[in-house]
Formats: C-alpha cells, sequence, structure tokens
C-alpha cells in the first residue's frame, strides 16, 4: 500500500456520537456539562486537522524501509500524559512484559485482539493487509470522553468517571476504531448519510465479532452490546448502542433515550452527526445481527466472511447506500456458500426484517 495513501482521504470517526455529547453539554451539572463541551470542541478540532492532513495526504517517510512480513502485530502503546500531542511517550511496545498500567495493557490487548481475528478469521494481515504497525495512544487530554481512530492512530481517553469510563475497557471499542481503519483502506466508504452509516456499521460489526472471538462465543451466546461497561455510574444504560435490539442501549434523563432505529421505517433523517451515521447504523448492524443468529455458531466463521467479503471486495462503491450493500452481502453469501443454502437465505431474511430492499 502507498504510503501516502492521499487519495483514501481518511477521515476522524469517534466512538461516542455527537448527539449523546450534545446532551450532555446541556445538563444542570456544571462539570458535566463543561467536561462534553471540552470533548466536542476538541473533537471539532481534530476533525478539521484530520481533513487537513486528508486534503495533503500523509507523507512517507524518506528511505523508511517497507515492513518485513510477520504475522505478530507490531503494537506499540504511548502514554499522552493527559496532554494532546500525539503520540505520547513510548511506554510498550511489541513482546515487552505487562505494564503497571492496566489501561496500557488494556490497549495493547485490545490490538492484538483486532490483529488476531482478521489475520486468523479473514487472512489479513492487519489494518492495511500489509502488516500496518498498530499504535496506540492512552490517557489523551484530561476527562476526555471519547476514543478515535485518526487515520493512523488509535487514541483513547480516560473518561470522566461519571458519564463515561476509561475507553480501553471494552474491547469492541478497540475493534470498532480500528475497523475504521480497515474501512479506509479497502471501500473507504463515504462519512456521511448512508454510506457512512455503513461505515460506522463496519465498525460495530468487526468490533462485535471481535469480542465474540476474544471470548470464545458463539452467536447466541453474544450480547451484542457496543461498549458494554463504558457508560458511567451515573447513567442509565448498558451500552453505546445495541445490535439486538437498537435504541435500548441507554434511556437517561439527561443524555435522553439511544435513538438507533432497527429498520427503515424509522429511518432518521438528520443533517446532525454526518446525516445520522451513529443512528441509521442500527439498520445494518442489526441486519447482521439477523444473519448471525439465523446461522448460528461463531459469527466471524460465515456471518462475518460475508460482510469481510463485501467490504472488500472490490464492488461496494464508496458512496455506497443500505440496498447496495443488502444485494452485494447476498452476491456474496451465494459466491461463497452457494445459490439457495442457509446463509443466501439468512441474509434475505435480514434485510427483509430491517425493510432493506434486495433489488434495484
Amino acid at each position: 500500500m502507498d504510503a501516502s495513501h492521499s487519495h483514501r482521504h481518511p477521515v476522524f470517526c469517534t466512538v461516542v456520537p455527537p448527539h449523546l455529547l450534545d446532551k450532555a453539554a446541556l445538563s444542570g451539572d456544571s462539570r458535566r456539562a463543561d467536561l462534553a463541551q471540552r470533548t466536542l470542541e476538541r473533537d471539532s478540532l481534530l476533525r478539521t486537522r484530520r481533513r487537513v492532513t486528508a486534503v495533503r495526504g500523509v507523507a512517507a517517510t524518506p528511505g523508511a524501509p517497507a515492513p518485513e512480513a510477520s504475522d505478530d502485530p507490531r503494537r506499540t502503546v504511548y502514554d499522552a500524559q493527559h496532554r494532546t500531542r500525539l503520540p505520547g511517550k513510548k511506554v510498550r511496545g511489541e513482546g515487552d512484559a505487562l505494564s503497571k498500567d492496566a489501561t496500557v495493557n488494556r490497549a495493547y490487548a485490545g490490538l492484538g485482539a483486532t490483529y488476531e481475528l482478521f489475520l486468523k478469521g479473514f487472512g489479513r494481515r492487519s489494518i492495511d493487509g500489509a502488516g500496518l504497525a498498530l499504535d496506540a495512544s492512552v490517557h489523551y487530554s484530561e476527562d476526555y470522553n471519547n476514543a478515535f481512530w485518526d487515520g493512523q492512530q488509535m487514541v483513547f481517553g480516560d473518561g470522566d468517571g461519571d458519564l463515561f469510563l476509561d475507553f480501553t475497557v471494552s474491547v469492541d471499542v478497540i475493534g470498532h476504531e480500528l475497523t475504521h481503519g480497515v474501512t479506509q483502506y479497502t471501500a473507504n466508504l463515504n462519512y456521511h448519510g448512508q454510506s457512512g452509516a455503513l461505515n460506522e456499521s463496519m465498525s460495530d460489526v468487526f468490533g462485535s465479532l471481535i469480542k465474540q472471538y476474544s471470548l470464545e462465543q458463539t452467536a447466541d451466546q453474544a450480547d451484542w452490546l457496543i461498549g458494554a461497561g463504558l457508560l458511567g455510574p451515573n447513567v442509565s444504560g448498558v451500552a453505546l448502542r445495541s445490535m439486538k435490539a437498537p435504541g435500548t442501549a441507554y434511556d437517561d434523563d439527561e443524555l435522553g433515550k439511544d435513538p438507533q432505529p432497527g429498520t427503515m421505517d424509522d429511518y432518521v433523517e438528520t443533517q446532525r452527526d454526518n446525516g445520522g451515521v451513529h443512528i441509521n447504523s442500527g439498520i445494518p448492524n442489526h441486519a447482521f445481527y439477523v444473519v448471525a443468529t439465523e446461522l448460528g455458531g461463531k459469527a466471524w466463521e460465515r456471518a462475518g466472511q460475508i460482510w469481510y467479503d463485501t467490504l472488500t471486495g472490490g464492488q461496494l462503491a464508496s458512496n455506497a447506500g443500505f440496498a447496495d450493500f443488502a444485494r452485494l452481502s447476498t452476491a456474496a453469501a451465494v459466491a461463497r456458500y452457494g445459490d439457495g443454502g442457509p446463509e443466501h437465505l439468512a441474509l434475505q431474511k435480514a434485510w427483509s426484517a430491517v425493510g432493506v430492499p434486495l433489488a434495484g
């Protein structure tokens, strides 16, 4: 993969959607409101910087050698030391002993779990398919209520201990953000509207699969929650999103109710959040859940393979909508597993269940 990669236009992707932080910024609790507002302002600044970097392109290091072929993840974890300058101080490299800092160790393990699923499940060497080193910075800023992929590395806030806890506590959050990198290097789905919701959904799907893989869970054993354990002690909810039942992850007096729809009947038209990318992703998320539970067993083996084939097969346009993905994923199921088999039927049932047509 060319290191400049300027045609890919990587985007700045956060795991906590802005609509949730917007609600927190209106809180009557001044500390809660101030911290939410600070996170929103930080995210806005980072998003602007990301666009500038994307336009300029990421320059290759002169004379930098290509990575040697290896099945090692090549992980490096840095400590931002509550500053915003990245990456920070190196605190653990590939093969190093455990750190005394549990946050460092969780980030390191999450990078490894993500790498392992893509390698062993789909034969993909790292994010770019060519052994890209996996870098992450922890302890970013102060009381920062988010985690993000910035086009080159992972970054984790510590949370404020009120709304959110440490962002390394959920391995699916780590997998979610790194999968934005996989999408960046493959279909490169535009981060707006339905293509943006598909981009977010890809990250939820593979984030959930990474958690299931690391816990050795079958589809019926999984909780299908994104960010379970991440919400703070004062929030009424269980996670950021539910793939099993979109719209039920939280229902809080201040943060409101989870706005995700599970079908096209409730599709949300909005200009916020890049056209509702974190909201309408509930629809393809639920379609994947239906496929995985219809097929049973380990979800990454068949359902995940179909989604991976669709994402990486070269047919998915960057501006693809839900109907495009439905058609291509169904074709991918037929191509790999045959016409009229359980995989094909599961795809048909899933897209019908969420109201996305397969024709046209």
